[in-house]
């Protein structure tokens, strides 16, 4: 009998701390696609959704506790809310094996750094990363193989981080069909602050406002919504756990955008109140040329 053929995979097991949206879809993607692990193993907090895990059958086993799950794992991928980051790299820290990867997907960087950093033992590799994809849906019946495809993953290693292991990270996340960039993490926080972190806020904001509407004028709003509208209610639907988390723990860098956003929004509303049509044209024309170049990029 010969010999079983290499794996072509950066892992061999591949332990999920969490199975959203994004860790499901990591599982599936391992599942359907190959190049990320040999073994899925996973793990989340609330039993029925460990039960939902088993019962979709999208990884090779559902542990009942973190510190089972990373048991073995030469890679752990935190895919929980980053707001319980350090609770869980403390309960982990103990089990993960020597020359294992440490992971993550969260969208802030340097709150990940500050609460799982100082406790990733010696021997083991710490590679935050944060795959630029997603939808407004939750829960593991959310996630698909294909979800990353054509996206971005950012890389935030820690200086002096070992390069074998970001190039582990990397094959990972090019297996699953990303592009990868590597980012300094505050340059990071900053970039997703406008990108991602702030258009969340508002839409939650702006769905908020009509909400608080008197009822006629809301029922009206409902019933005849615009396009523009029912965006930010797509954004808005997405999980509010996960988000709370980010705005808390991006909190400055969300906090300087914002001031900017309210200090533009103002200059926009008086050249709206003062017939301004130069100003205005010149924003709208702006907002154009950047959907144009998300198209290029094929990011849109």
């Amino acid at each position: 009998m010969g010999e079983a053929a290499p794996s072509r995979a950066p892992f061999r097991r591949l332990a999920l701390i969490g199975v959203g949206l994004i860790g499901s879809s990591i599982a599936r993607a391992a599942k359907e696609k190959g190049g990320i692990a040999d073994e899925v193993v996973a793990t989340a907090r609330s039993a029925a959704t460990r039960d939902t895990v088993r019962r979709l059958g999208i990884v090779d086993r559902v542990e009942d506790t973190p510190e089972a799950t990373v048991t073995g794992a030469d890679c752990v991928m935190l895919c929980a809310p980053v707001g319980a980051y350090a609770d869980i790299a403390a309960a982990i820290a103990p089990h993960l094996a020597r020359d294992a990867v440490l992971t993550d997907v969260g969208s802030t960087k340097g709150s990940v750094l500050r609460d799982v950093g100082p406790h990733v033992p010696d021997g083991v590799h710490f590679v935050p990363a944060h795959p630029i994809a997603g939808t407004e849906h939750s829960g593991p019946e959310a996630g698909f193989a294909t979800l990353f495809e054509g996206r971005y993953a950012i890389l935030t290693p820690p200086p002096g981080t070992d390069e074998a292991a970001v190039a582990k990270v990397e094959a990972l996340w090019r297996a699953a069909g990303s592009m990868v960039e590597v980012m300094e993490p505050a340059h990071h926080d900053k970039v997703f602050a406008i990108v991602s972190h702030l258009p969340h806020l508002i839409a939650f904001t702006i769905c908020g406002t009509a909400d608080d509407l008197e009822d006629e004028s809301r029922q009206a709003v409902l019933r005849f919504a615009a396009s523009g509208f029912r965006d930010f209610t797509r954004i808005a639907a997405s999980d509010p756990t996960m988000w709370r988390d980010v705005f808390l723990n991006n909190r400055e860098a969300l906090l300087e955008m914002t001031q900017r956003f309210t200090e533009d929004m103002t200059a926009m509303a008086r050249a709206v109140r003062w017939g301004d049509n130069g100003y205005i044209e010149d924003k709208i024309e702006r907002g154009r040329r950047i959907r144009r170049g998300l198209i290029e990029l094929k990011q849109a």
